[in-house]
């Protein structure tokens, strides 16, 4: 049976359209169903929140403090019963979810994972958590655009092509920037092979954004218009140690997340379920704590929870003091940090563009302190003109550092805009805190959360072209699904298993009772020894060649190649005995022959 017979499609679509008409076609229907989704997860999010704050605002205060810490703890509770019972891929942003889907599953994601991620991301952010609904909208509206290929299609092309299409949709709706949009796709997902799904990622991206703007308004979800012109001028060059200041706090940013989710991963008394409650409570407690500091210094921020867009454009526009942007600033990160490693459910972009928007305001206000001094050049626009470009700017550059998406981060700043005139100290500071912070962090943010999940990314562009691939750690390539041997267990036992499970392998890595490397044995030395002998027999005193997750790939096969071995056990930085991985110099070369093909 061909593909236009399998297909879902009404008769008439199949018949007098063809397959590009019909990939057209629904590529508008999905970027239809895409905008509506993401305006509908906005207006839940921002009207639970109202809710939220205005219910809480107008009590006593002991109240009112019970019900900003009640909220994201319950939230977080929900979340982590959901994610743990209903729906494991709706915890983080959703972004590494929709990579891994679109490389190792073919674009398909379950449309039970796009209503989970809906239902879970407005109640955790909506409640007041300090996430962002961007990266969940992405994940929604691929959802939805891989249930509409595998309705339509049989072509496992065109169902793939279909995910990129939802990605798009997804950021033009979300940000009303939908140039930003297909950058971003660009940069964070597809490879040069991808180009199919390019024309209908335009054309759901220009129906998306048209939805959006239509139910939401013409203006981008940052109102910072800039009315008129930005003069070239020596202010400028704030860009380059903005930029220095982005891409090391960013920095610290990434890996503060990365190692707190990794803890948090490894603490077997906590709960899986529990873990986003603890995120929870202690956005109340980072939140009302800011709440209270910036109480008496104006008027009253609460934009730790949530999304706490009203307080980035309020410092674009020079209306609040430099004690309430430091203290934002520093809540908020590590409410964001604690919220994304705990497993709640929620974006990074808002997050990243708000520290990035308030490190800039203090940037800008260092400036307009030393002109107030004397002690710069004369001709320097007002002060809430420095200010508001000094906010862009940050944004930018900590968008660069920490998404790691150069040109997106360029563009989407000229969409909030509308204004071209800082491209060239946007380039230079974007660029700087990118080069920073990739030389810091080699793994995007996105990808080193899929490795600590153990998805492998051999097939994702991050991990394949032009770039020097030797240079990569070896998580990104080893196997993470190990079949092991036990040192107390006898050889005709081993070789019974390894039959049975029909792992037949040149090596295997040794465990002992409590699960600690021992060693590793050979299937020559398995099978040409007594059987009554035990595994661990064989290797008495062996000297164990291992590597670690973060060992580089040219290191690891130099290592190897040094002592004839063809493959090591990959373990853990912090403990030489705990097991990860396994190496081979196939993997190796396998990663070899997909850059050089």
């Amino acid at each position: 049976m061909d593909e236009e017979r399998k297909s879902s499609l009404p008769d008439w679509m199949r018949n007098r359209l063809s397959d590009d008409q019909r990939f057209a076609v629904l590529c508008m229907l999905g970027g239809l169903l895409c905008g509506l989704a993401a305006v509908l997860f906005h207006l839940a999010i921002h009207h639970l929140f109202e809710w939220l704050w205005h219910e809480a605002s107008h009590r006593e205060p002991t109240e009112f403090m019970a019900m900003m810490l009640l909220a994201p703890t319950l939230a977080g509770l929900l979340v982590g019963i959901g994610v743990q019972f209903f729906a494991p891929n709706a915890a983080g942003s959703g972004i590494p979810q929709t990579k891994a889907a679109y490389y190792n599953k073919g674009g398909k994601i379950s449309s039970r994972t796009g209503v989970w991620r809906f239902v879970l991301g407005a109640l955790y952010v909506g409640l007041g958590n300090s996430l962002g609904r961007e990266g969940p909208t992405v994940h929604i509206s691929t959802a939805i655009t891989s249930r509409i290929g595998r309705w339509a299609f049989r072509d496992p092309t065109r169902v793939q092509a279909m995910a990129p299409v939802g990605m798009a949709a997804g950021i033009a709706a979300a940000f009303n920037a939908p140039l930003s949009a297909l950058t971003f796709v660009f940069e964070e997902l597809l490879d040069n092979f991808a180009m199919k799904a390019l024309g209908g990622m335009v054309v759901a991206v220009v129906i998306a954004a048209a939805v959006s703007r239509t139910l939401l308004g013409e203006d981008p979800v940052i109102m910072a218009k800039i009315a008129e012109d930005y003069q070239t001028s020596a202010w400028m060059l704030v860009a380059l140690p903005l930029g220095l200041a982005a891409g090391l706090i960013g920095h610290v940013f990434v890996r503060s997340t990365l190692g707190l989710r990794g803890w948090f991963k490894t603490r077997r008394w906590l709960p899986m379920w529990i873990r986003p409650a603890t995120g929870g409570l202690s956005c109340g407690i980072l939140g009302l704590s800011a709440y209270f500091l910036t109480r008496d210094m104006g008027d009253a921020q609460n934009s730790v929870f949530s999304i706490g867009y009203e307080s980035l454009e309020a410092a674009f526009e020079n209306r609040i003091t430099v004690q309430i942007i430091a203290v934002l600033l520093v809540m908020k990160f590590l409410a964001v940090v604690l919220n994304y490693a705990t497993g709640g459910s929620g974006g990074l972009f808002s997050p990243t563009l708000f520290i990035g928007g308030m490190l800039g305001a203090l940037v800008g206000a260092g400036l307009v302190e030393l002109q107030d001094h004397g002690h710069w050049i004369p001709a320097f626009p007002s002060d809430t003109k420095v200010i508001g470009g000094c906010v862009l700017l940050g944004m930018g550059a900590m968008f660069a550092a920490v998404v790691r998406c150069r040109f997106t981060s360029l563009i989407i700043i000229f969409e909030m805009t509308g204004n071209y005139s800082l491209i060239l100290p946007l380039m230079a500071g974007n660029i700087l805190a990118f080069a920073i912070a990739k030389h810091l962090q080699p793994v995007s943010i996105y990808n080193a959360l899929l490795l600590q999940d153990g998805v492998t990314l051999r097939k994702m562009p991050a991990y394949r072209g032009a770039q020097d691939y030797r240079k990569l750690p070896v998580q990104s390539i080893m196997t993470h699904e190990i079949f092991s041997l036990m040192a107390g267990e006898t050889l005709e036992s081993a070789l019974k298993r390894i039959s049975q499970a029909q792992s037949r392998f040149h090596a295997y890595p040794v465990v002992d009772e409590e699960g600690k490397l021992v060693g590793v044995i050979t299937r020559h030395e398995l099978t040409d020894s007594a059987e009554t002998m035990s595994v661990g027999e064989l290797i008495v005193d062996q000297q164990i060649l291992s590597v670690t997750t973060d060992t580089s790939i040219r290191d690891a096969a130099n290592r190897m190649i040094a002592r004839d071995f063809q493959q090591v056990p990959v373990v853990s930085q912090v403990d030489p005995k705990k097991l990860i991985g396994w190496l081979t110099l196939n993997d190796i070369a396998r990663q070899q022959n997909a850059v050089e093909g």
